[in-house]
């Protein structure tokens, strides 16, 4: 996550499940660094950094989610240079996954944090994170989808299909993944830096053209990365870049 000071917007709203994220840092604070590195999967110099984040969450400098992490594909989003519009279209239509929050909205304020997905603790009944949450956010995306135009693009990746069960969420909306190819010699291949970069790139290009309907998704090109209609299909475009 970025440090807040170089954080230029404000955030606007409450994460919904800010509760729960209090309880599950409480907890998170109370381990030792031993502890904190077995549950993040850490060496000791992150576990302490993060046993200090955990024990200073209620203190810490709040950023608007969008803003407050550095992965490849928040890299392409480029969230800071966004427009006041693009930000308020988010609002209404985007959730951001994460382990700690479970579902946020784009200006939802938060504080910088370290969570996995198999992180097992009292609070979550000992089941693992991704499980403890499935009951929980669920219904909570279905029924805002259903809310919205019963179209999911779905641009997370996919270990936070997990934090759902979504076998159900498929059946009870509909659910559009893109996917990202690069052609080389003949053959195509997903090469993962380049998909997290589409997937942010595409978050982007939603905010800011409010596409009416998913078959405007089509004009979508980022960096050679463009639709192809001759593969895929409709719950699953492809964006291919010709590397040949």
């Amino acid at each position: 996550m970025l440090p807040a000071e170089k954080v230029t917007a404000r955030p606007w709203s409450v994460p919904q499940f800010q509760d729960v994220a209090n309880e599950l840092a409480h907890e998170m604070a109370q381990l030792d660094v031993e502890e904190l590195a077995r549950e993040l999967d850490c060496n000791l110099r992150i576990a302490a950094e993060n046993k200090l984040r955990y024990t200073n969450f209620h203190f810490a400098q709040p950023m608007p989610a969008i803003m407050a992490y550095n992965g490849q594909a928040y890299k392409h989003l480029r969230a800071a240079s966004l427009s006041s519009q693009a930000l308020a279209y988010g609002q209404e239509h985007l959730w951001i996954t994460c382990f700690l929050y479970g579902l946020l909205r784009p200006m939802d304020a938060i504080v910088p944090y370290r969570m996995e997905h198999c992180v097992s603790l009292e609070a979550t009944g000992d089941k693992p994170v991704s499980q403890f949450w499935r009951d929980r956010l669920t219904q909570v995306l279905i029924d805002s989808v259903k809310a919205d135009d019963g179209t999911l693009v779905h641009l997370s990746t996919a270990e936070y299909e997990n934090l759902f069960d979504w076998k159900r969420v498929k059946r009870e909306v509909r659910v559009i993944q893109p996917m990202f190819y690069v052609s080389k010699l003949g053959g195509l291949k997903m090469q993962a830096v380049w998909a997290k970069s589409c997937r942010g790139a595409m978050t982007r290009f939603i905010l800011e053209q409010r596409p009416a309907s998913a078959s405007k998704l089509c004009a979508f090109q980022h960096e050679g990365f463009a639709f192809d209609p001759r593969l895929g299909d409709e719950q699953h475009p492809y964006y291919v870049r010709d590397d040949s």
